[in-house]
């Protein structure tokens, strides 16, 4: 194999510059010509396909977003765009590829890979529900963002002796909100991994208050199936104490990329070029006790995500 391309897909990560200079210079010591494709399967339809080579790369480490740029594809999923991506990296004599994204974007690997083209997956997406890796590229950044904006809050919060609600991402995986929530010491977390029980939220703010607790912070994933607002009325219905709620958004994809973030895209990019140079394929790239695995994409995409009970847990304890 001489020449492989690499593309960033979906919602963007911090990291995934990272993991594309890994790949672009892991490629040139393995001799290898490596491609950048942009927007995605947009991109690689449309044939927006440069070479890049080590300088090409520099200066990206420590820069958020992605500067092959992303999309969500809608012609990828149909016959014809499917068929063209497939026509196009064999119009560039693109022998194998490299695709970094989250669950969607790894399908589409998958869909490649069965259509004949070598094919590794790296996870990129600030969420972490991909359940055959431990961290995805990007979590670590999102989760230090979510932080350093609730510790901010907190002042506030504590200072007009408030409860504040502080949602932030996660549709299907509650990680974010364990991992920021835990570490910034909030009394209430909400996942949705766990059910909702108002009743109990209120007599868990009531409980605080009656402890000395002049102020709280409720952590909740946005994929919590219950309005943000509507939980904010029926606290100040319930309890009469004085709520407010703040929606963190996309504030958690951008900024720079945490040291191990970086870490993470550098060992997940190298690997892949190496392995599609040892012609292995078909696979997709994470951690799993601190040690690099690259199971098949079929069998990663297959995997159960698990909530992590013992941190939420934790987390409930140590907000007593």
């Amino acid at each position: 194999m001489k020449r492989i391309g690499v593309l960033t897909s979906g919602g963007d990560a911090p990291g995934m510059n990272a993991c594309v200079r890994a790949a672009v210079r892991m490629g040139a010591w393995l001799e290898l010509e490596v491609f950048g494709i942009e927007r995605g399967y947009n991109g690689l339809i449309a044939g927006d396909i440069r070479q890049l080579g080590p300088r090409d790369v520099s200066d990206t480490i420590q820069r958020g977003g992605t500067f092959l740029k992303t999309a969500r594809s809608e012609a990828f999923l149909t016959d014809e765009g499917f068929q063209r991506s497939i026509d196009m990296l064999e119009n560039f004599r693109i022998e194998g590829l490299i695709v970094i994204g989250g669950n969607g974007s790894l399908k589409g690997a998958l869909d490649l890979a069965k259509a004949g083209v070598k094919v590794v997956g790296i996870p990129g997406t600030i969420d972490n529900d991909m359940a055959y890796t431990d961290f995805a590229i990007g979590f670590d950044t999102a989760v230090n963002t979510a932080l350093y904006a609730i510790s901010n809050i907190r002042d506030t919060s504590a200072a007009h002796e408030r409860v504040t609600i502080i949602e932030v991402m996660g549709r299907e995986c509650g990680d974010i909100a364990v991992h920021a929530g835990l570490t910034g010491g909030a009394e209430i977390i909400l996942v949705p991994e766990v059910h909702v029980d108002i009743s109990d939220i209120c007599r868990t703010l009531i409980e605080s208050r009656n402890k000395g607790k002049n102020s709280s912070i409720i952590v909740k994933a946005e994929g919590v199936d219950i309005d943000p607002d509507y939980l904010d009325d029926e606290i100040t219905r319930r309890t009469g104490l004085d709520v407010k709620v703040v929606i963190l958004g996309y504030i958690q994809r951008g900024g720079t990329p945490t040291a191990r973030d970086r870490l993470l895209a550098s060992l997940f990019g190298a690997k892949a070029a190496e392995l599609l140079h040892k012609d292995l394929h078909g696979v997709a790239i994470g951690i799993v006790d601190d040690k690099i695995v690259w199971p098949e994409l079929g069998e990663a995409l297959d995997a159960k995500k698990r909530s992590n009970a013992q941190l939420f847990d934790l987390a409930k304890l140590l907000a007593l």
